[in-house]
């Protein structure tokens, strides 16, 4: 079967690439999947050549007749306008054409277009064979706001890299939280340092911050300045996945107190790094994380609980301890090799329905 991804360049970061990188990675012998880049890194001239170019690509392997399917990746904003011509293109060539949706603010870009822009970008969203979300939470949004049909909308959590193996953390003095992802206000990474500034300096001097991350991490450092908090919170740059998993191994607990998310990457590595979790109820989360049982939830925005969560799992190695295998155990069918199994299941059905 020849699949044709469309999606972000591999060079780029952040979860749609993780996820596009894994798919390539580990397909079957029996999918042939050629990745064509939609969006690189760069200034918007080069965006814009990439993306002409990639267009000319999808039409030419097209009209070669070396495509199955077209497998679109999708967020918000710019990804929903240029996906929406990828899209109309592979319908036009009366393709079968997946679309895969991966954005944590689609409900907030969504909510303020034009009438007229909704219409247009709703009609060409239920052309697609199959529309893939990452939650039952996102799966009723885009059937309710979107118009798609119910049978149209597949759930397919992001995947993880399992790992074989991980080692039990020791009871130490010093407890090691960690923040991956985009540093910025929707992921909360201020709220954080925040919190971590009010946490008793008694208590404070046994425990250890570190945020790695694109985004704003100068704004990050400066506030962490401003609090004289550089003796125990560290922000990184953006870490490639041996950096990362040193930092999963290190880590006694994952913070990601979020305002929006799909299903974040992030989260499911480290829950399947036996990591106790603290992070919020929005997205798909809650369909994975049950406060108390894998993890800790509080609400985004809420710094006070934030600091309680913190300071009870500072306390307690053997809350730590219990959640974190819970973790694990709960992210044990995101493992990539289950996913491919039913990502193929979906290419089939979807191309069987087609023709």
């Amino acid at each position: 079967m020849q699949i044709l991804m469309l999606g972000e360049s591999l060079d780029r970061q952040g979860g749609i690439v993780s996820v596009e990188k894994l798919i390539l990675q580990q397909a079957p012998a029996d999918l042939q999947i050629n990745h064509i880049p939609t969006l690189p890194n760069g200034s918007t001239l080069r965006k814009i050549l990439v993306f002409v170019q990639a267009l000319g690509r999808l039409c030419w392997q097209i009209l070669q007749k070396k495509v199955d399917i077209v497998h679109i990746h999708v967020s918000e904003r710019g990804s929903a306008f240029r996906q929406a011509i990828t899209t109309m293109i592979a319908w036009m060539f009366q393709k079968t054409v997946i679309i895969h949706m991966h954005s944590a603010d689609f409900h907030i870009f969504y909510a303020h277009l034009p009438p007229f822009i909704k219409t247009v970008l709703s009609w060409i969203f239920c052309k697609s064979n199959r529309f893939i979300v990452l939650s039952n939470n996102w799966r009723k949004y885009y059937i309710d706001n979107l118009g798609l049909k119910a049978e149209q909308v597949y759930i397919l959590p992001n995947p993880v890299k399992f790992p074989q193996k991980v080692s039990q953390r020791p009871l130490t003095q010093k407890v090691n939280f960690l923040f991956l992802g985009r540093i910025g206000e929707r992921k909360g990474a201020f709220d954080l340092i925040q919190a971590f500034a009010a946490i008793p300096a008694e208590q404070r001097q046994n425990t250890q911050l570190v945020m790695a991350g694109d985004g704003e991490g100068e704004r990050a450092r400066s506030l962490v300045d401003n609090l004289q908090l550089s003796d125990c919170i560290t922000i990184l740059n953006w870490v490639d996945e041996p950096q990362r998993d040193a930092l999963l191994e290190k880590a006694d607990v994952f913070i990601l107190p979020s305002y929006n998310e799909g299903l974040p990457m992030a989260l499911l590595e480290a829950m399947s790094w036996e990591l106790p979790v603290i992070t919020t109820p929005v997205g798909g989360i809650p369909e994975l994380v049950i406060s108390e049982e894998n993890g800790l939830l509080v609400q985004p925005g809420q710094v006070e609980e934030l600091l309680l969560a913190m300071q009870l799992l500072i306390k307690d190695y053997e809350l730590r301890q219990r959640l974190g295998r819970n973790a694990r155990k709960s992210v044990q069918s995101f493992d990539i090799n289950q996913y491919m199994t039913y990502l193929s299941k979906i290419y089939h059905s979807a191309l069987t329905e087609s023709n």
